[in-house]
């Protein structure tokens, strides 16, 4: 239980940090939404699950609580620096009382496995983010907004996000699993995902830089998305080589989002995603979701159908874009304080900001690089 709650809170709240002045929103937004959500998620979840009339609480409703936070959280970083926080407590609101409904669809009615959630959790999150995103479209950010981009400093602390999140993520995986040898088989298969994950981001990044130059977004991104794609069949039997096949395709995948569809979906779609959470939780997710798909089609002795698997990737897909799209809707009406494009990524906004000291600011080695730009 600890580990996926210092996920939450400090993995997801760090990983926010990397704009250079919009780091206090990052990590104190985060604890917001996390607080709220997980009260919330007690009750919505607690809602299909209940015993003689009362919801029932321990350790593993509360897992589950956190794991509903989760969706918010991935959403908030599509939208991270242009929303205020009463429209992301709003967005927490509905979007976990729509998650539980879909999970329930999902794992009772479907009776799909998603141990870990590539489904459930990060494809949900990141096309309800970006359904949301696309509605909250602001004209005015098309040319780069000079607080969008990331400084030295704020780099680096986004990097310790990435960490706990590495680090945690085999917990992340195996946390419901029932039973010792599905949890040690879902830590094993995440444990060499996000291992290979993590060798062929470092090769990519430094392949698509014209100067063989490694990325920060692409380090403090790309090399959890090997644990968002093997989710999804974590718990099964399958061999250690095929999680890491699954995390070198999740790489590969969310690279190559980072550098290629992230400015496209900006430019030609309008959809501006802060974080790149398509390619870090939307990609993979769907690959977890279609992994799930084969591994139910190779091993029908596990109980499993593949036409089930695939119903629920689509449910899940469907309802996240039309819940996200609606949430964006609401998330519009005037009286809930929209920031202003000039105060977008902005700390100041929202919080007392104490006067920096005066150092000569070092920029990263990538030209203040944005989540939007492909790398130059």
């Amino acid at each position: 239980f600890q580990d996926v709650h210092v996920m939450i809170f400090v993995g997801f709240g760090f990983l926010m940090t990397f704009l250079k002045k919009y780091g206090f929103s990052s990590v104190g937004f985060n604890m917001l939404i996390a607080a709220f959500g997980l009260q919330w998620g007690i009750l919505m979840q607690g809602f299909w699950h209940m015993k003689g009339g009362k919801i029932l609480v321990n350790t593993t409703s509360m897992i589950n609580a956190d794991f509903s936070t989760a969706t918010a959280l991935i959403s908030f970083g599509a939208l991270l620096g242009k929303t205020s926080p009463i429209q992301m407590l709003i967005l927490t609101l509905l979007e976990i009382t729509i998650f539980a409904c879909n999970e329930h669809l999902v794992t009772e009615v479907l009776e799909a496995t998603d141990v870990g959630a590539s489904m459930t959790i990060h494809a949900f999150g990141a096309y309800f983010g970006l359904a949301a995103a696309f509605v909250l479209y602001r004209p005015g950010l098309t040319k780069k907004h000079e607080n969008d981009e990331s400084t030295y400093h704020s780099d680096m602390f986004a990097m310790i996000g990435t960490l706990f999140l590495w680090l945690f993520w085999p917990s992340f995986n195996s946390a419901i699993a029932v039973g010792q040898k599905a949890q040690a088989a879902a830590i094993i298969n995440t444990y060499f995902s996000l291992a290979a994950c993590a060798i062929v981001t470092f090769a990519l990044s430094s392949l698509v830089d014209k100067r063989g130059k490694f990325s920060m977004v692409l380090i403090q991104n790309a090399t959890l998305a090997g644990g968002v794609a093997v989710g999804t069949c974590a718990d099964l039997e399958i061999h250690p080589f095929s999680a890491m096949v699954i995390g070198v395709i999740a790489g590969i995948v969310s690279v190559l989002g980072f550098q290629f569809l992230t400015p496209v979906l900006a430019s030609k779609l309008k959809i501006q995603d802060t974080c790149g959470v398509h390619n870090l939780h939307g990609l993979p997710g769907i690959l977890g979701g279609i992994a799930g798909i084969i591994v139910a089609a190779t091993k029908r002795n596990a109980g499993l159908n593949p036409g089930m698997q695939a119903a629920a990737l689509g449910s899940t897909l469907g309802i996240a874009l039309v819940g996200g799209a609606l949430t964006g809707a609401i998330l519009k009406l005037p009286f809930l304080g929209q920031v202003s494009d000039q105060n977008c990524f902005d700390d100041s906004a929202y919080w007392e900001v104490p006067e920096e000291e005066t150092v000569p600011e070092f920029h990263s080695s990538h030209h203040e690089h944005s989540r939007f730009e492909a790398a130059m």
